[in-house]
């Protein structure tokens, strides 16, 4: 089977031999795991692992908007060594642990409503479906899914204002939030109206809205701000292409979520993270109506696990969360520096077993 065939077997909750699996890397296990298999540079890992790979499917933008220069947002800070502005406009400063970076946001002085109104947002107009169309074509000629990034809407919002800031926000100034996140809704919207047009089997959004134990905020204030946002993104891409499937990633225990984010059209939901959800419950609860697309630890098996402990985690999640076929086998994370290569090993030679019957 190819693995678009694969694909539209689980997401239609029918029973196959053969998981869809991947896993992203940190760049030193990147270096490690060419160095060890002798891989060029700019092979693609996951291409030479047999991986779930869909082909990017992105619009054109064709705007004339400038790059803005978001270096006046930050005067006042002394920029180390290797600090640099991303594309929000957000400033990342090397947390000298692996490959994070601490945020500092541009809009975290903001003292008006003004400040936040003229903040230079990505550009919500301007992209094309030029060519869209027949990348998916030739993905699906050649056996792949066609996907297409959409975004977050909440993680950007926070990027830009200051976490802690915009949390503040919700509750002494909803307005500012409000527009915030709608111009990064008004993106979204744009986006996903053309990779529906286009074809795309699947649009990917998502935001990191819980921690390990709960929700960041509590869930009157989740369906004020981000729901009915989503609501409006899910139901345009429904609307154009009405068997489009929705990917949605969000960290954390989002248990609370879960029911209404089906409601809104979630069709595949990652990562489940085994040390925080009760992931066979939910399989009961939702399974149903969701494929899993995760569910293997990146805080306990991948990293602390032996390679036979990584097997048997494998074969324990196909048997009770891939029996219906509904499962897309991955951990719930990019893997970190500290993961065994024989962990990896044994995680793909694994996902590589064919079930029975």
């Amino acid at each position: 089977m190819t693995q678009l065939e694969i694909f539209k077997a689980t997401v239609s909750h029918q029973h196959h031999s053969n998981f869809l699996f991947y896993a992203s890397f940190t760049p030193a296990l990147i270096e490690k795991i060419k160095e060890k298999y002798g891989l060029e540079r700019d092979e693609e890992i996951r291409q030479f692992f047999g991986m779930y790979n869909p082909v990017a499917v992105q619009p054109l933008y064709t705007g004339n908007e400038q790059t803005p220069d978001f270096s006046r947002y930050f005067t006042d800070i002394e920029k180390p060594e290797g600090a640099f502005i991303n594309s929000l406009g957000v400033l990342e400063i090397p947390a000298k642990f692996h490959h994070f970076t601490g945020y500092i946001s541009p809009l975290r002085n903001a003292k008006s409503f003004k400040d936040i109104e003229e903040f230079p947002y990505p550009p919500s107009e301007g992209f094309e479906i030029t060519g869209m169309k027949e990348m998916v074509e030739k993905a699906h000629k050649n056996g792949r899914v066609a996907s297409t990034w959409v975004g977050h809407m909440y993680e950007n919002a926070w990027q830009v204002r200051g976490y802690e800031e915009f949390l503040m926000d919700m509750i002494e100034r909803p307005e500012w939030c409000e527009y915030i996140l709608d111009r990064f809704m008004e993106r979204n919207l744009n986006i996903t109206k053309l990779a529906a047009s286009a074809g795309v089997d699947v649009i990917t959004t998502g935001d990191d809205v819980a921690n390990q134990n709960a929700l960041m905020f509590s869930l009157p204030m989740w369906r004020k701000f981000m729901r009915e946002r989503w609501v409006k993104v899910y139901s345009v891409a429904k609307a154009i292409k009405p068997d489009i499937q929705i990917w949605y990633h969000s960290d954390g225990n989002i248990n609370a979520i879960i029911p209404e984010m089906i409601e809104i059209g979630l069709t595949i939901l990652n990562p489940l993270q085994p040390e925080c959800m009760d992931i066979v419950k939910i399989k009961k609860d939702y399974g149903k109506y969701l494929v899993f697309d995760g569910t293997i630890g990146t805080q306990t098996t991948m990293p602390f696990g032996s390679p036979e402990e990584v097997k048997n985690v494998v074969r324990k999640r196909k048997k009770e969360l891939g029996y219906d076929g509904a499962l897309i086998l991955s951990p719930t994370h990019v893997l970190e520096p500290e993961v065994p290569l024989e962990n990896i090993e044994a995680f793909i030679s694994t996902c590589k077993e064919q079930q029975e019957g």
